[in-house]
């Protein structure tokens, strides 16, 4: 159970988790580095003067790499979401909450600045536990200001980075943007702040619905961080003398609790606290390294230790992958058919046809268009199937992600031999491809008009 409430009265019991190095922590310095970079770096990439991943809210539309996405895109938003959510199932039925201690923002959060503040302004894990205890004086003010003014820089530089994935990034950057930007700043900053100054693990524990679902992910095939019991019960209890032969490998040193961020024990077996950061498997190898015994901590599937059948193709990651690999499929096949000018032509409401002084037959349309380049357009529109018509359309020049509709007219000379309704097709030019739609001209030729 986690360790950071106290029971008896309510009241909060702060962690203050003992820094570790090990194998396991450099991997995750990598996937952190690799984050935050992603998540600081990729607002400040441009392309022909756009933003390469702005999701313009008010505007409706998602900026990806130069192409931009509307509503009508929403099928692809829907993909993505289910493809990550079941990439999540995937990874969780295979490797339990590593999610949790690898990747996830409040993870990242917490371990690239928090930890690293209080351990640079505060000291050590004995360091920060004596400053809590102390009175209040000159040296606990000072560190105390000087880690929550650290808190306040940190928060509101990682709200604006949050908020230029929406707006603008100069534009936000250099108090250009709009006050609701602004307020979304200043609101992600007070939380953000409120986390790193008192919430912190509580989120994992308490809050967090990853942590409720996961049991029902995980399966006995999941590698989830555990300890070898057997090899290390009846551990050493300090105070007691107990003979060397009663005693199992683990020797009390009680590390793998002191190291842990959201302060439960591991070797009280499987709880949904643990987000499977392998810090008690960093902080106990090199201390059963000293007696030459294998690690007690360690990545393990409760089949294994149980002496159960471990199964090469369990049956939830075959089918969350297979689920994946439809979903995947489906994404390709409709960003293959994404094109950068969007174009629909549609018969004028009310108007079949009219037959002008001289003549003529003509058919009136709306065409609507939508630039989805990140340049701008000139756009020209001429008919097939129609020999001898006459095309009247005004100029057409679309900025970046703007929308037109745009009345084109048709017509047809006297004298044309023509059926009641006649197929042609309306191709648009202009953008990286001729776009080509169906339409009909209608005159008419059956009613003797």
């Amino acid at each position: 159970m986690a360790q950071d409430i106290n029971l008896r009265d309510g009241s909060r019991r702060y962690i203050y988790p003992l820094w570790v190095k090990g194998r396991f922590q450099s991997l995750r310095k990598v996937t952190f580095l690799v984050l935050n970079l992603f998540f600081f770096v990729m607002p400040w990439l441009r392309a022909d003067g756009q933003q390469l991943v702005l999701a313009d809210l008010p505007g409706r539309k998602l900026h990806i790499f130069g192409s931009i996405f509307g509503p009508q895109d929403t099928i692809l938003v829907v993909l993505t979401l289910l493809f990550a959510a079941f990439l999540l199932f995937l990874v969780t039925s295979l490797y339990g909450r590593i999610w949790c201690g690898y990747a996830c923002p409040h993870t990242v959060f917490l371990e690239s600045f928090v930890h690293n503040v209080e351990r640079w302004i505060e000291g050590n894990r004995g360091q920060r536990m004596a400053l809590d205890r102390q009175p209040w004086d000159a040296n606990k003010i000072l560190k105390k200001g000087a880690k929550w003014a650290a808190f306040l820089a940190i928060t509101t530089a990682v709200s604006m980075t949050f908020v230029s994935w929406f707006v603008d990034a100069p534009t936000l950057w250099t108090l250009n943007a709009g006050s609701g930007a602004y307020g979304m700043v200043g609101f992600l900053s007070f939380v953000g702040f409120l986390d790193m100054a008192w919430f912190r693990e509580q989120f994992c524990n308490y809050l967090c619905p990853y942590a409720r679902f996961q049991g029902v992910l995980a399966g006995p095939q999941s590698w989830t961080v555990g300890y070898d019991k057997g090899r290390g019960e009846p551990r050493k209890e300090r105070g007691r003398k107990q003979a060397p032969d009663d005693l199992g490998d683990c020797i009390g040193c009680n590390k793998c609790v002191s190291v842990c961020p959201t302060g439960i024990d591991i070797r009280d077996g499987y709880q949904l606290e643990c987000i499977g950061c392998a810090k008690c498997i960093d902080a106990c190898e090199p201390i059963m390294g000293k007696y030459g015994k294998e690690n007690l901590v360690r990545y393990s599937t409760v089949a294994l230790d149980l002496g159960l059948e471990t199964r090469r193709f369990p049956v939830r990651p075959v089918a969350y992958g297979t689920l994946l690999a439809v979903i995947a499929t489906a994404f390709i096949v409709l960003v293959s058919q994404h094109t950068v000018l969007d174009v629909d032509i549609r018969r004028a409401d009310g108007s079949l046809y009219t037959v002008d002084a001289d003549g003529a037959t003509r058919n009136t349309f709306l065409m609507s268009l939508q630039n989805r380049d990140s340049a701008p357009v000139e756009l020209h529109v001429e008919v097939r199937g129609l020999e001898g018509a006459e095309v009247i359309v005004p100029p057409i020049h679309l900025e970046s992600g703007a929308t037109a509709r745009v009345p084109v007219v048709v017509r047809m000379p006297a004298g044309a031999e023509l059926g009641r309704t006649v197929p042609f097709e309306v191709v648009v030019s202009g953008s990286s491809e001729p776009l080509v739609r169906d339409a009909t001209f209608k005159t008419g030729a059956q009613t003797g008009g």
